[in-house]
């Protein structure tokens, strides 16, 4: 992996109801506006009110839907999703939104973010029940709803989210209606919008920016809305106990949305002002390790006085592909990514600002470039604390003992990735600047503390035989 410093995502989900509009295309276009969180599915299922057409393939958003395909994807509602997946998982069969047929005959399609922690015992009911096997989390749910074919697809959602575990913010179609759901916990984001004409659910606020969406709110942890002809109408299903995860303001989310009432980039300038006053640096330049660190880089900028300045650049073209590098170019490794600014670097003394350290691997090959490009020293400051934990709640994180801050100090971590000095945000000032000091943030990969109970064995990686379940 060429980014293997950061956490994962593991998907994005935007839907639409809008009669009189071409909701395939607007689709197309939210999707494209949370392809950061997810680069290796991508799919959509339309609904015209007689029926729910699907279409999934893998690739980039840009990749999967061309004009031809989205002219045969008629209708005026449709659910999106575009996915990351962690090993194992990436394969058709995986993509989403999932499709199931009840016994009365109607159709249910289904797209998550997130990542449930009781998967395989629902799926051992499921098996139990339809003699088929789960191929994913994502899958399971998608099959306990079209179980319930005696009640509404509401009365079927409201029923069945409670005996669900972990993190999960959904979006479920029917013929006629959107609904919108996230877990209790709120762990990961969803929002509504408004149109002139109808009603947006997604991921992020920029979604709705690209497609010309009001913010309206966001979903409730806890919550289930839907959007139909009757218009935007909502109902609890569990009382909330927010842990929004943290990681989406340090770098999952993209900077001009916004979380829980904070502009991304804000925040993220906050922190990187927060980390100059704890981890000030003698020092001649600010960089930041594109995209996600600029804000941060700024932030840090402003409060030391440190010129800021772009010393990498970043091939923003290059994302998930099924052209494999030769071995010449995995060789060269982090540099088909990023590439030194010589000129900019040469005999200069860097505070390099990035936003986590995952396996170090990808933090350590970019240090050495910039040595080898001639800066004098390089101070790193990471805009979060240490990872000392792995995630269970839809972010793609390794088990503990690839974690490189597991058990080192910084000192030993800044000896191993051979930079000058190594400053970690504190978690005090992070939750500071995302939340105000206020309680509901889920920071258990820093802690250790999980707010959703999880098997001690999985270690984050497949609760399934055989297959990854994050969606």
């Amino acid at each position: 992996m060429l980014d293997a410093d950061h956490p994962r995502e593991a998907c994005g989900v935007f839907g639409v109801w809008a009669p009189g509009e071409q909701v395939a295309n607007l689709t197309f276009y939210g999707l494209y506006a949370l392809q950061h969180r997810g680069q290796e599915s991508a799919g959509m299922a339309v609904g015209d009110g007689h029926g729910v057409l699907v279409y999934k393939e893998m690739g980039l958003v840009s990749q999967v839907f061309d004009e031809p395909t989205l002219a045969t994807l008629q209708g005026h509602l449709a659910i999106g999703h575009t996915r990351y997946s962690t090993t194992g998982g990436s394969r058709w069969e995986n993509a989403q939104p999932a499709f199931k047929t009840n016994a009365a005959g109607g159709g249910i399609a289904l797209a998550h973010n997130g990542n449930l922690t009781n998967t395989a015992a629902l799926a051992a009911e499921v098996g139990a029940r339809t003699g088929a096997g789960a191929s994913s989390d994502t899958d399971v749910m998608a099959e306990l709803l079209a179980r319930e074919a005696d009640l509404s697809l509401e009365e079927a959602i409201v029923r069945t989210m409670p005996r669900l575990q972990g993190a999960f913010s959904l979006l479920v179609m029917d013929e006629r209606t959107i609904y919108g759901v996230r877990d209790p916990h709120g762990v990961r984001p969803l929002c509504v919008g408004r149109l002139p004409g109808g009603w947006v659910i997604a991921s992020e606020t920029a979604a709705l920016d690209i497609v010309g969406a009001t913010l309206v709110r966001e979903v409730d942890p806890g919550e289930v809305v839907a959007v139909d002809s009757h218009g935007l109408r909502s109902r609890r299903f569990a009382p909330a106990t927010p842990h929004l995860c943290v990681f989406e303001h340090v770098y999952l989310a993209r900077a001009d949305s916004s979380l829980a009432g904070r502009n991304v980039h804000q925040v993220r300038r906050a922190l990187g002002a927060a980390l100059a006053r704890e981890f000030p640096a003698e020092a001649d330049l600010v960089i930041p390790v594109p995209d996600t660190a600029m804000s941060a880089a700024g932030g840090y900028a402003e409060a030391s006085g440190i010129p800021y300045g772009e010393g990498l650049m970043k091939n923003r073209y290059v994302g998930r592909t099924f052209i494999q590098p030769s071995q010449t170019m995995r060789q060269l490794g982090i540099r088909i990514k990023l590439n030194p600014l010589r000129e900019a670097i040469r005999g200069r003394r860097l505070v390099v600002v990035d936003d986590s350290i995952v396996r170090g691997n990808t933090t350590k090959a970019i240090v050495r470039m910039l040595r080898e490009a001639g800066a004098r020293e390089v101070h790193l400051r990471i805009t979060s604390p240490p990872v000392r934990w792995p995630c269970f709640y839809g972010i793609d994180m390794p088990t503990r003992a690839e974690l490189v801050a597991s058990d080192l100090v910084s000192d030993e971590v800044a000896a191993y990735l051979g930079a000058d000095s190594l400053g970690y945000l504190s978690l005090e000032a992070l939750t500071e600047a995302a939340a105000g000091g206020a309680r509901g943030l889920c920071t258990a990969c820093f802690t250790g503390d999980y707010p959703i109970p999880v098997e001690g064995h999985t270690q984050g990686k497949a609760l399934l035989e055989g297959v990854a379940p994050r969606s």
